[in-house]
């Protein structure tokens, strides 16, 4: 496996921090929160494509 593809100690330390946290959620609690990790990782993908977009010069001209 290569370097880039594991956890560091420091992010596995994490994993198990939000794991006793989840677990002690309720059913709805845990629903909500999934919801709300579900959209803040699609607005983690606009960004990611808007800025390789900006980076390579394939900005989408402005809209009139």
């Amino acid at each position: 496996m290569s370097h880039s593809t594991e956890l560091s100690l420091e992010q596995q330390f994490n994993i198990r921090s939000f794991e006793t946290q989840v677990k002690s959620m309720s059913h709805e609690q845990a629903q909500e929160f999934l919801v709300k990790l579900y959209e803040q990782m699609l607005l983690r993908d606009n960004m990611y494509k808007d800025f390789i977009r900006h980076q390579w010069g394939i900005d989408t001209p402005p809209r009139i």
